[in-house]
């Protein structure tokens, strides 16, 4: 494990103090929790994004299609 060192604002510091304080962790822990859910979340909107985008592509809507088409003849089998 690395260590990590950075500022941060005052009232967030308190409030970090406060929640870790209230759930029994130990600082470092609680930013690593809140830091991987923030990621997965970015994560999350990146694939949303994506996913809109390929909604307007009318190329991949006709891939899907013949995609379906063929797993349709082959489940009828």
């Amino acid at each position: 494990m690395t260590t990590f060192t950075s500022t941060l604002p005052d009232e967030l510091l308190q409030q970090l103090q406060e929640k870790a304080q209230l759930l029994k962790l130990p600082k470092n822990k609680l930013i690593e929790k809140a830091l991987r859910i923030y990621l997965n979340q970015i994560t999350r909107a990146e694939y949303i994004k994506s996913y809109k985008a390929m909604e307007e592509d009318t190329n991949i809507a006709a891939i899907a299609e013949e995609g379906m088409t063929d797993y349709l003849k082959q489940t009828d089998a």
